[in-house]
C-alpha cells in the first residue's frame, strides 16, 4: 500500500472524519471541531500517518475561496456598498482594540516588543470560515446579518493585507515602486474588472446557455477561481477576488442556482482546510503556551462580542443584530495563522510566539463554534428547531 500518496491521505481524512462525525452527531458535538482534532491525531505531530500536509493545505484553501464566492452570491452589490460604508469604521476601531489586548498579553508574559506586536496584529481579525460557515443564508434576517458580517470581515481583510505588507517590509527592508503601486490600485481595478466582465460577458453567457447546467457549473467555477487568481496576482488575497466575483453575479437571476450547485464542492475543500489547521499544530509546544493562549482566547471570546455590539449599535444596527454579529465574530481568524507563519518564516518572531498564536486561534475556533451552534440557528445545529441551511 502506498501510504505517501494524495489518494491515501484523502482516504484517511474523509474516512476518519466520517467516523468521528458520526460520534460527534450522536453526542451533539461541533463537526468543525472534529475536523481539527482529526488533524491533530493523524498529522505529523500525532500518529504521523499524514506527514506532508502541504498539498492538503493548498487544497483546503480552495474551500475558503468557494465559501467567499458563495457568500458574495447572496449579497446584492448595492446592499453591500451601503453596509460597507456604515461598518468600515467599526472594523478599524475594533481591530485596534483587539490588537492592544493582544499586545498587552504578550508584554505581560515576557515576549519582546516585536513579538507582542505580531500577537496583537493576529488578534485583530475574526474568522471568515467560522463566521460564515455557521451563518444560515436562507433566512432573510440572516442575509442582513451576513451583510453586516461580511462588510466587517472584508475591511479586516484589507487591514490584514496591510499587516502582511508590514511584515514583508520588516523582513525585506523595502519594496519596489511597482509593488507599492500594484497594492494601491489593485482593489479598484479588481472592482472594475468584475463589473465589466459581469456586464458585458457573464450575463450574456448565462442568458444564452442557461439550460445547460454543466456549462453554468463550469463557467461559475472558472469565474470564481479566475477572480481569485487575478486578485492574488495583484497583491490582494485570493479570497477577496473570489468574494468580489460572487458579488458581481449576485444580481443575476441564476445566482441562486449557482450557489446551490457549488455547496458540495465547498464543503469537500473546507474539511481539508480544518484538518490542516489541526495537523499543523506541534503538540510539543503546548505546555509552554497553553496558559497565555487560554487567557488570550478567553479575553477574545469575552471582549469581542461586547466591542462589536457597542460599535455596531452606534452604527444604528439593532441591539439584537449587533450582539449576534459580535458573538458570531468572537473568534480569532485564519488570517492569524498566516500572520504567524509569515512572521516566523522571516524570523520576526520565534517558534514559541508562533505556536501561541496558533493555540489561541484553535481554542477560539473550538469554543466559538460551540457557543454559536448552541445559541443561534446554524447549518450544524444540534436540534432540528435550530438547524438552518
Amino acid at each position: 500500500m502506498h501510504t505517501d500518496t494524495i489518494i491515501f491521505s484523502i482516504f484517511l481524512i474523509f474516512c476518519g472524519a466520517a467516523l468521528l462525525a458520526t460520534l460527534a452527531l450522536y453526542t451533539r458535538q461541533s463537526l468543525l471541531v472534529v475536523y481539527m482534532l482529526l488533524g491533530m491525531l493523524l498529522g505529523p505531530w500525532g500518529v504521523a500517518w499524514i506527514n506532508d500536509s502541504q498539498v492538503i493545505n493548498q487544497t483546503g484553501e480552495i474551500g475558503i475561496i468557494f465559501l467567499l464566492f458563495l457568500l458574495g452570491l447572496n449579497l446584492h452589490p448595492q446592499n453591500l456598498l451601503h453596509m460597507f460604508k456604515r461598518v468600515s469604521w467599526v472594523a478599524l476601531v475594533s481591530s485596534l482594540i483587539f490588537a492592544a489586548i493582544g499586545y498587552g498579553i504578550g508584554i505581560l508574559f515576557g515576549y519582546t516588543q516585536a513579538e507582542s506586536l505580531v500577537v496583537g496584529a493576529a488578534m485583530m481579525f475574526s474568522s471568515t470560515i467560522i463566521g460564515l460557515k455557521l451563518l444560515p443564508t436562507t433566512i432573510l434576517h440572516h442575509q442582513h446579518t451576513g451583510e453586516v458580517m461580511i462588510s466587517v470581515l472584508l475591511m479586516q481583510d484589507l487591514i490584514a493585507i496591510l499587516v502582511l505588507l508590514g511584515l514583508h517590509i520588516a523582513s525585506v527592508g523595502n519594496l519596489t515602486a511597482l509593488q507599492i503601486g500594484k497594492l494601491i490600485f489593485a482593489f479598484p481595478v479588481l472592482l472594475l474588472v468584475a463589473y465589466l466582465m459581469e456586464k458585458f460577458v457573464l450575463v450574456k453567457l448565462f442568458t444564452k446557455f442557461d439550460r445547460v447546467q454543466e456549462y453554468i457549473f463550469l463557467l461559475s467555477i472558472g469565474w470564481c477561481l479566475g477572480m481569485a487568481e487575478l486578485s492574488s496576482f495583484m497583491g490582494l488575497s485570493a479570497e477577496i477576488g473570489a468574494f468580489l466575483g460572487g458579488v458581481a453575479v449576485a444580481a443575476s437571476p441564476i445566482a441562486l442556482y449557482i450557489s446551490e450547485s457549488l455547496k458540495p464542492l465547498r464543503d469537500f475543500f473546507l474539511v481539508l482546510f480544518f484538518f490542516t489547521i489541526g495537523a499543523g499544530f506541534n503538540l510539543q509546544y503546548l505546555p509552554a503556551v497553553i496558559i497565555p493562549a487560554a487567557i488570550l482566547a478567553i479575553l477574545m471570546l469575552a471582549i469581542k462580542p461586547v466591542v462589536f455590539k457597542m460599535l455596531l449599535a452606534k452604527s444604528k444596527e439593532s441591539t439584537k443584530v449587533a450582539w449576534e454579529v459580535g458573538v458570531r465574530l468572537a473568534q480569532v481568524s485564519e488570517f492569524s495563522l498566516l500572520i504567524a507563519y509569515l512572521a516566523a518564516s522571516t524570523q520576526v518572531i520565534n517558534e514559541s510566539t508562533n505556536y501561541l498564536i496558533q493555540a489561541t486561534t484553535i481554542l477560539t475556533f473550538i469554543a466559538s463554534s460551540y457557543i454559536v451552534v448552541l445559541k443561534y440557528p446554524t447549518p450544524l445545529a444540534f436540534s432540528d428547531k435550530m438547524r438552518r441551511d
